[in-house]
Parts: structure tokens; sequence; C-alpha cells
């Protein structure tokens, strides 16, 4: 076993120039924090790791396995053609809410919708990141382009604060092919936040989840059940 450790402020200074143009899309803050950088670490991760390194697992740190970490490594495989990323649905209605004049304009669209049929978005506290993929993805390195970034912001009228997340959310409206959708069991989030803000009538239809769970996500400081 071997553990490499890597310094923030390195990581950060090498990301920083990449992700500059999608902060102030995708961040809390109103301006662009230098320091804010690190929370898009996974959409740049292909163009800031070594070559050699090909496939990556981040997770955050509010989990808890009930499985071995290394059966979810074996979701690699199940990646269709042209796929670069592997990641869960968010379990909770923010991503309709997100989208409210996008939906409002265009009635008839899924963005937002819950599933199976609808696209609620992702949550990123569980990524597969096929590196090498990523790094071959035409598409995928077009959209990180701050003309993309904005074109695709302007057309859903988008404007989030959860970094990551939200550029994974709005890339897969327009490009669900990027990526491959990972069981709900293996992002078990649990927080209700939005049940109690305005979608207590649709948000079960997004929080259900079938089947055992395999990693649980205590988001928004909620406690993980006990054994």
């Amino acid at each position: 076993c071997q553990v490499i450790v890597h310094d923030v402020n390195e990581l950060t200074e090498k990301l920083f120039p990449i992700v500059e143009a999608m902060q102030k899309h995708f961040s809390a803050g109103s301006g662009t924090y230098y320091s804010d950088s690190i929370f898009f670490l996974s959409v740049a991760m292909h163009r800031i790791m070594p070559k050699e390194i090909t496939r990556i697992i981040q997770v955050d740190l509010d989990l808890k396995y009930k499985t071995n970490i290394r059966d979810l490594f074996d979701e690699f495989d199940n990646f269709q053609e042209g796929a670069v990323i592997g990641i869960a649905r968010e379990m909770q209605p923010v991503y309709r809410h997100t989208f409210w004049q996008y939906r409002r304009e265009n009635p008839q669209t899924k963005v937002g919708e819950p599933p199976p049929d609808g696209l609620p978005g992702f949550n990123s506290g569980v990524l597969l990141l096929n590196l090498e993929a990523m790094r071959q993805s035409k598409l995928y390195n077009q959209l990180l382009e701050p003309t993309m970034v904005q074109k695709l912001t302007e057309k859903y009228h988008f404007k989030g604060h959860l970094g990551d997340q939200d550029f994974f959310t709005m890339v897969g409206m327009e490009h669900p092919e990027l990526f491959h959708v990972l069981d709900c069991t293996w992002n078990r989030q649990l927080c209700t936040w939005w049940r109690d803000h305005g979608y207590s009538d649709v948000f079960d239809q997004y929080f259900q989840c079938e089947g055992e769970v395999k990693i649980y996500h205590g988001n928004c400081n909620t406690p993980i059940p006990e054994d």
C-alpha cells in the first residue's frame, strides 16, 4: 500500500486558471476566491494528476461504508463508451429549485424532474473519475472552456453554489452521455432540508432509494444510522 500526500496549495495553484471562469457560476461567494478552486478539483483532476494515474475515486468525508470500497472500482467496467465520470443522482429537489426559470420557460422539460425518467441532477459525494477517458474526451475538455460554461449557464439560467456538483449537473442536462449514473445505494444521501423548504409534496420522489445501502452520505450534517 502506497500513500502519496498532495499539497493543497500546490493543487490550488494548478487548478485556479482552469476553473476560475466557472467559479462565479457555481460558488457560494459573489466573487471568485482563489481558495474556492479546491471545490472544483474533480472537474480538472485529469489535468493536474500525473499521466500514470488513470482512475481515481473521490469521496466526501461524511460517508459511512457498508461494503468494501474495492467493489466500487468495478463500476468503472460498466461505463458506456464516451462516459468519463461515474456519479449518483441528487436525492433532493435542489435542482428542481435551481432550474426554476428554465423549467418555467420549458414546461415539458425533464430538467429538474425526479427519477426514473427525469433529470434530478447529480450529487458529487461519491465520484468515479476515469482520468484517462477525461483526458481523451474532446467534448468534456471543450466544456471546461469559459465560453462554453458561459453559454450553458445562460441557456439554463443557472446560478449555483455547490462547486463541482453544479458543473456536473448542468453538463449532464446537456450531455448525459458523459456520465455513468451510479445506483443510489452507492451514495445514499440522508439530508432532508428541502422537504421542509417548499417541496414536501414531491420530496419523496427524489429521496426514495430501493436496495441495500452500500455507502451512507450524511450530507448537511445529518446523523448516519448506527449499525
